[in-house]
């Protein structure tokens, strides 16, 4: 009877997230083009951006690698509330920078903005590939997170790869048809239930367990020390975690930088209505990451009501305390936002990765070219269909992909934003400053020396790229760019809002190729 209640609960929910999905299309035709489908048209205002956004801090991890790394480690958890926020006080100049520069010559994501920056439309295609290669991990993983949830919340009823399939089922279906747009409608519905879930259980897990903060924090502080310093449990030693200081720092200064020019956080950038909305944002966001601290938390709660989890179980901490404690209706509504904390991410990653095909890969067939939207929507199926393959015949795969994501995305900074406000850089600096990085970042994870000496490998990498890139580029020939500085670079579009002048629109609406 519990899996019935539960399931039944979680099933309505995603019915409820499929029509809003479909809603989001009312009064707009068949979906627009290209433009309407990836960037929500560029009209999200100040409400749909930020649930958009802030969705990219709450994914499966939240309520599975949070709660595990809390039970697993302790204070180097916190790296994720540390980087996140200071993400957002970059993203505040990045942002409408991105936005702007995208919004005067039609462009809808990272690799238009590469290949229209150095005249080279097939440089956009080799950054789509290089994205897409650090991005699939992230579709495969919120596809597993929502599978164990799943089969969590049934209390075993429903099996972990009918479960996988349900989550590619769901997202791809109302990605392919509602497009950005279906993904910021979804993300209200899943931040309401985050918020109420996550709020209840700061307080639920405490009392019931412990008989409040009081006593749980004093047992925490008298049995569980290691926790609560760097580099956390096990992290002493020569054959310690490493997670210590050197490693919090480099890791949050790294992806701080990384999550502004990150693909899916871009989407969310261009899909805004005007700069304004993206600054707003920047302040706002960081007050949500609080919640964050309550997986965290959870997850040291579970240290003292069910020890002794390891490995993979240590991720179901969280969900150990509830399930044998709560009315299933309760589990089952902790388990819609569990689970939409995958979908919603996840419906992001594979329309960018559709949407860069479609853009800068597919586009230079012939054929294609007048199809970039429908090009794209295939490209959505097929990102999806591989990452559930892979989940059930591979899993470990792109579980070690995974690594190197953030580290590897990384490398696509001198490329991607020094470039847009540094003339001199040229191509071929660029270039191989990102065969290097990416090189070494390659190198340094799968040869098991991440970090290298407390130090993250891809700040490591990052310095090599940038190191490779300088010197190619003093040493090296000017790139012979006729184009001025304002057709090149980026600036900040402090007063600029509404749609862009008739004469660029009209460049858009011939690129979307309007199907």
């Amino acid at each position: 009877m519990n899996a019935v209640v539960a399931t039944s609960v979680f099933a309505v929910f995603m019915v409820a997230a499929v029509a809003l999905g479909l809603l989001a299309l009312r009064g707009r035709g068949k979906g627009g083009g290209l433009t309407e489908w990836s960037v929500g048209g560029r009209s999200l205002g100040p409400v749909f951006i930020w649930v958009l956004m802030a969705g990219e801090g709450y994914t499966s991890f939240s309520y599975l690698g949070a709660a595990g790394w809390g039970y697993n480690y302790g204070a180097p958890v916190l790296y994720v509330v540390a980087y996140m926020s200071c993400g957002y006080a970059i993203g505040y100049v990045v942002g409408p920078m991105l936005w702007g520069y995208a919004r005067r010559h039609g462009l809808v994501g990272i690799t238009d903005m590469v290949a229209h920056r150095f005249g080279r439309p097939w440089l956009g295609a080799v950054v789509a590939v290089l994205a897409t290669v650090f991005l699939l991990p992230y579709i495969q993983l919120q596809i597993t997170g929502m599978g164990v949830v799943l089969s969590v919340i049934s209390y075993g009823a429903v099996s972990l790869n009918w479960a996988y399939f349900v989550a590619f089922a769901v997202t791809t279906g109302f990605v392919v048809v509602s497009g950005l747009r279906g993904s910021a409608w979804v993300s209200v519905l899943k931040d309401v239930l985050v918020i109420a879930t996550l709020g209840f259980l700061a307080f639920y897990v405490p009392l019931h367990y412990f008989d409040g903060y009081g006593p749980f924090l004093d047992r925490l502080v008298t049995e569980k020390s290691d926790w609560l310093t760097l580099p956390g449990h096990g992290g002493g030693g020569s054959g310690g975690s490493g997670l210590g200081e050197l490693w919090f720092i480099s890791t949050t200064f790294l992806n701080s930088l990384t999550v502004v020019i990150f693909p899916t956080t871009v989407a969310g950038y261009l899909g805004a209505r005007n700069a304004d909305a993206l600054r707003r944002n920047a302040m706002y966001l960081p007050a949500y990451n609080v919640l964050l601290f309550v997986p965290m938390l959870l997850g040291l709660a579970a240290l003292f009501v069910v020890p002794g989890l390891a490995g993979a179980e240590s991720n179901l901490a969280l969900f150990k305390l509830v399930v044998d404690s709560l009315p299933a209706w309760v589990v089952g509504v902790i388990g819609v936002a569990a689970g939409l904390s995958s979908i919603v991410p996840m419906a992001v990653f594979m329309l960018v990765i559709g949407t860069m095909w479609g853009r800068s890969v597919l586009s230079l067939v012939p054929r294609l070219a007048e199809r970039q939207k429908s090009a794209a929507q295939v490209v959505v199926v097929v990102a999806g269909g591989l990452a559930l393959l892979l989940t059930y015949t591979a899993p470990n795969t792109l579980v070690r992909l995974s690594l190197i994501s953030y580290e590897g995305m990384a490398q696509l900074l001198p490329m991607v934003l020094l470039a847009l406000v540094w003339r001199r850089l040229t191509f071929r600096g660029a270039f191989s400053g990102l065969i290097v990085g990416v090189a070494v970042v390659c190198v340094l994870v799968f040869s098991g020396n991440d970090p290298l000496g407390g130090v993250n490998a891809g700040l490591v990498a990052l310095a090599a790229n940038l190191a490779v890139a300088l010197a190619v580029t003093f040493a090296g020939p000017r790139d012979a760019d006729p184009r001025p500085d304002a057709e090149v670079l980026a600036h900040d579009p402090v007063g600029e809002e509404g749609d862009p002048p008739a004469v660029t629109r009209a460049a858009r609406s011939a690129s979307d190729h309007r199907v």
